[in-house]
């Protein structure tokens, strides 16, 4: 699988993060944590299972926005790491290959 990286400068990185740390503040952001769905395997868990995954990571381009963030179980976004939903839904079409 090829991945693309942009140039996005330590700065810009810097300041997405800033805002994700503040919307991780926030009423909207509690209130999909309470909902304890795992956004990209659909598994329950606790508020504190659940982590914030920028859907397309910061280093892609992505911003630290409502439209991008989802809360993930730890497994599922350390397994995403800097992956583009394509990538990860292919990640995942091979994963169900080789379990057959």
């Amino acid at each position: 699988m090829e991945h693309f990286i942009t140039d996005v400068s330590e700065q810009q990185i810097r300041q997405e993060k800033d805002k994700a740390r503040e919307i991780r503040k926030s009423r909207w952001w509690s209130d999909r944590l309470a909902r304890g769905t795992c956004h990209y395997c659909g598994g329950r868990f606790t508020a504190a299972e659940l982590t914030m995954d920028h859907i397309v990571p910061i280093v892609r381009g992505g911003r630290s926005t409502r439209g991008n963030l989802v809360p993930a179980c730890k497994d599922c976004n350390n397994r995403k790491k800097y992956l583009l939903p394509i990538e990860w839904e292919e990640y995942l079409g091979n994963l169900e290959k080789e379990t057959r």
